[in-house]
C-alpha cells in the first residue's frame, strides 16, 4: 500500500506533463495587435492575419484549429498573427470595425485580402489565405 500512492502520484505528474508539452505546442504563435506592429509588418510586405479573439467564444477556438491545420500543412507559407482581445482591447476591436469576436482581418503589405466573421471552414480559410500569398507585390 505504501507503494501504490506514490506509483500513482508518480503516473499523474507523468501524465500531467506530458499533457502540457502537447498542448503547448499545438497552440498558434501569436503576438499581440499592436498598430506600430502592424506597420512595421504592413511596411515589409508580410502576410498578416489580425485576429480579433476572446478566450471564451467557441467560434474563435475552432478558428485557432484552423490556423493550426494551415501551418502544418503549409509550413513554407509564414504569416503573422496579431491577436486583439475582443474584451480587454476595444479601442482596436472599433479602429478594424470587428463587429464582435472571431473576426478575422488578412493583409499582404497595405492591402486587404480579406475581412471574415465567423468563419470555420478550412477550405475557405485555406482559399483566403493562399490568395494573399500568391498575389505579386
Amino acid at each position: 500500500m505504501k507503494y501504490i500512492l506514490p506509483s500513482i502520484f508518480l503516473f499523474l505528474m507523468t501524465f500531467f506533463q506530458i499533457y502540457t508539452v502537447q498542448a503547448q505546442s499545438s497552440e498558434v504563435e501569436k503576438e499581440p495587435f499592436t498598430q506600430e506592429r502592424f506597420n512595421e509588418l504592413q511596411k515589409t510586405g508580410a502576410v498578416v492575419l489580425v485576429d480579433i479573439f476572446a478566450d471564451w467564444c467557441p467560434t474563435c477556438a475552432k478558428q485557432q484549429k484552423l490556423i493550426q491545420q494551415y501551418r502544418e500543412e503549409n509550413p513554407d507559407n509564414e504569416f503573422h498573427i496579431l491577436e486583439v482581445d475582443f474584451d480587454d482591447n476595444k479601442q482596436a476591436v472599433r479602429e478594424l470595425r470587428a463587429p464582435r469576436q472571431s473576426t478575422l482581418l488578412l493583409f499582404k503589405g497595405n492591402e486587404q485580402y480579406w475581412y471574415s466573421v465567423a468563419e470555420t471552414r478550412y477550405e475557405v480559410f485555406e482559399r483566403e489565405l493562399n490568395k494573399a500569398f500568391n498575389a505579386a507585390g
